[in-house]
């Protein structure tokens, strides 16, 4: 058995007089790689927070062994304005004594190249949600953490680097422990799963394995639960018919049975009430016309700023059609997105409509949402009803239909999480009939169960859809055509999924460039270099080859077998050769930035 990291046992937290969990207990051990999932208000990021010790249990014990430590990325990234993205990995190493400058900066160098980061004086607010999140990742993977804690991190990463990130948790033997929705996520890099869920008796339901595995097991878990429970009922049935016959306690067996009886009925209770399950409740409202062509494209151009979107597409949208959009971030996806809806012309080219064509946008930033209102006035905002489908319904039975509490109603918006935010936005959208239903990041922030249940409703869904998403799992199963963008204007359509993977790996390293490796602040290129940018650039080969040699000298280095007993020369020697790498790949970036000026 692995040592042991982390230990909880007996966390209870609840907020008001409703309690996430009770009485939770788990082990993590060194090298394990755990992914938690559970619905939305489970508690999954309260655990979390409990688990990095940034917030406490309302009782038990967080145990942490001496001397390990901890990493937390969150789910919404912060850091101070003004600062670079070097700036904030060296203010994580601040306040460690261990460290002198050069390794600490050896450091840094070595977690931005890991993240993709090609240019370390980036400031923090230039920086895209995606972005944002690689930085706090690099920050806590620069303090060489024994347990890292991950909220939501495939959240605003594009595919690509929702891949890097597979790649980075799938090489390192350390612990860590991520919440996710994503499920291609969790099948590539978890070899446990633990599962949030009042449906279980204890609240927690351990498999080891990946995501798939914890799907088998939990209908086993299930099937066992019913069978247990059906018989308690009949057993149940048996104690309340006795009961009624006038059973009376005259005798110490016949206060015993009483008791047993009491017992058995407020465990079938409980057991009862742990097996409601309630689901978001998503059906979208189609218009039902008959049209073939609802929209197209030819000949459709776009650029914004020096940065071309699209060149010459020529895009066709009928009934049944589901187009799924890919594309790294920062490649145009929702300008495209916003062409289609008609809110942003395209510079060249013709797009036609059908006549009183009906669109329906999911926005990804939830623009449409005003935080200051209630959620009442948010989901009905004319009165004490909506209308769906020609029929009233009261706005605490719509908001019921998305799992909201009637409790919750006269709450502000802006106090809600992103998964009750979303469901919002969802909910107002099933009360507008659709020809075109265009859906830019919907899965963000939602729990997997919801996501089951949009996925059934977008594949009933009879009219057309445009879909931006990172989840390849949704991704994959509703789309019947992909296409890709690469963010310099070019535009490829793909038959699936797979057939998009293959073309990636096929694609050679070289023909990226240093727009889709990292973002870079907004600023007039120039077609020519500057003299110190020349004479860097005419160093450049030799810079490299000098660095690749100091690769090869700190391999060989640490694969001296004089040190290989000794464990701490072995990492000292281990984190050269890393930092030494990650130059290599600093200086190849910069040399294909300095190129792409000459073209």
């Amino acid at each position: 058995m692995p040592p042991v990291l982390l230990s909880a046992d007996g966390l209870t937290k609840a907020y008001g007089a409703r309690p996430l969990f009770e009485n939770l207990s788990f082990t993590l051990f060194e090298g394990d790689h755990v992914g938690l999932v559970g619905p939305n208000g489970s508690g999954k990021s309260t655990l979390l927070k409990i688990l990095a010790g940034a917030e406490d249990a309302d009782s038990g014990t967080r145990a942490l062994r001496k001397g390990v430590r901890v990493g937390y990325v969150p789910q919404d990234p912060v850091f101070a304005p003004g600062r670079s993205a070097e700036d904030v990995l060296l203010d994580a190493l601040s306040s460690d004594t261990s460290l002198d400058e050069h390794e600490k900066f050896a450091r840094v160098a070595l977690a931005l190249g890991r993240a993709g980061f090609t240019d370390r004086a980036i400031r923090t607010e230039t920086l895209s949600g995606g972005w944002r999140k690689r930085l706090a990742i690099a920050r806590e993977l620069v303090r060489e953490p024994d347990v890292l804690l991950l909220d939501e991190p495939t959240n605003h990463l594009d595919v690509d680097a929702i891949l890097w990130l597979e790649s980075l948790l799938g090489s390192d033997p350390k612990a860590f422990v991520v919440v996710s929705h994503d499920r291609y996520f969790l099948e590539n890099v978890t070899k446990r799963m633990l599962e949030l869920n009042r449906a279980y008796a204890g609240g927690l339901l351990a498999v080891d394995g990946t995501y798939s595995d914890l799907l088998e097991k939990r209908d086993e878990v299930l099937r066992n639960e019913a069978a247990y429970q059906e018989t308690l009922a009949n057993l149940v049935r048996r104690e309340m018919e006795w009961l009624r016959r006038g059973a009376k306690a005259r005798t110490t067996k016949a206060k015993a049975r009483i008791q047993n009886a009491e017992k058995l009925i407020d465990e079938l209770a409980e057991g009862r009430d742990r097996a409601q399950s309630f689901n978001t409740e998503i059906d979208f409202t189609a218009s039902q016309r008959k049209t073939k062509r609802l929209w197209s494209a030819r000949g459709l151009t776009k650029t914004m700023g020096d940065q071309p979107i699209v060149r010459n597409l020529d895009l066709l949208l009928t009934p049944g059609a589901r187009l799924g959009i890919l594309g790294p971030n920062g490649s145009g996806k929702t300008t495209l997105l916003r062409m289609i809806v008609g809110t942003l012309a395209p510079d060249a080219g013709s797009i036609e409509r059908a006549d009183g064509l009906r669109v329906v946008y999911f926005e990804q930033n939830r623009e449409s949402l005003d935080p200051n209102v209630t959620l009442k006035r948010a989901l009905a905002p004319e009165g004490d009803s909506v209308i769906y489908r020609d029929r009233p319904i009261h706005v605490a039975g719509w908001a019921k239909r998305f799992l909201f509490r009637s409790e919750q109603l006269e709450t502000a918006v802006s106090r809600l999480s992103g998964g009750e935010k979303a469901r919002i936005v969802l909910a107002r959208l099933m009360l507008q009939p659709a020809d075109l239903l265009v859906m830019d990041e919907p899965t963000n922030d939602l729990d997997i169960p919801t996501l089951d249940v949009l996925e059934e409703s977008l594949l009933d869904f009879p009219g057309a859809l445009v879909l931006v998403t990172h989840d390849r799992y949704l991704l994959d199963r509703v789309s019947t055509r992909l296409l890709a963008l690469d963010g310099r204007g070019n535009a490829e359509f793909f038959a699936d999924f797979p057939q998009w993977e293959a073309a990636q790996r096929d694609t050679p390293a070289a023909s990226l460039t240093p727009s889709t490796a990292a973002p870079k602040p907004s600023a007039p290129k120039t077609k020519r270099l500057s003299y110190l940018e020349q004479r860097e650039f005419d160093a450049m080969e030799e810079t490299v080859l000098a660095a690749e040699a100091r690769v090869e000298e700190a391999q060989r280095r640490a694969e001296d077998p004089s040190i290989a007993a000794d464990a701490g020369a072995l990492q000292t020697r281990y984190a050269e050769l890393q930092a030494a790498h990650a130059e290599v790949e600093r200086l190849y970036a910069r040399w294909a930035e300095l190129e792409a000026k000459l073209v």
